[in-house]
């Protein structure tokens, strides 16, 4: 997973903490080769000194080694097509609705939209928030009302 995060709101060496702690990163996943390796990767030589201190901090926390691996960031590649979206691909008519505003899968892939709801659906956050936060995007007027509505339609 790629975050894009604005510093101003929420710090790096907060994610970290959110990620660690969601995260069982002293659990082998080396028994499944790379594809399921848990690492970091960091842009700059502060993130990498942030990730090496919280990484430590939630060493001596769990009394035991993380696992996770921290290595520059070079490229970043998108998992298969089957995990894109997994948790929203269960409701079906959803994500017709909501592809239908957008002009290809990869935009749909790619939207802020489809994270959200990907996560409502996995139990994070509330449809009613959701709906708020839409009307923060900047969205022109009338993306926005259509967007709505079909948050407003969908049967879940």
């Amino acid at each position: 997973m790629e975050i894009d995060f604005d510093s101003d709101i929420v710090t790096y060496e907060e994610i970290l903490h959110e990620f660690w702690a969601n995260h069982d990163a002293a659990k082998d996943r080396h028994y499944k080769g790379r594809q399921y390796l848990s690492i970091l990767l960091f842009h700059d030589q502060e993130q990498k000194g942030t990730a090496e201190k919280v990484k430590e901090e939630w060493e001596q926390k769990l009394k035991g080694e993380i696992l996770t691996e921290l290595q520059a960031y070079s490229t970043f590649h998108l998992a298969e097509e089957y995990h894109q979206k997994y948790y929203l691909k269960r409701f079906k008519k959803a994500v017709e609705a909501v592809q239908s505003i957008f002009s290809n899968h990869d935009a749909f892939v790619h939207s802020t939209i489809a994270a959200r709801l990907n996560g409502f659906v996995k139990g994070f956050g509330k449809m009613d928030q959701l709906k708020e936060d839409v009307k923060t995007w900047g969205l022109p007027i009338n993306d926005e009302q259509v967007l709505l509505n079909i948050l407003n339609n969908i049967r879940w």
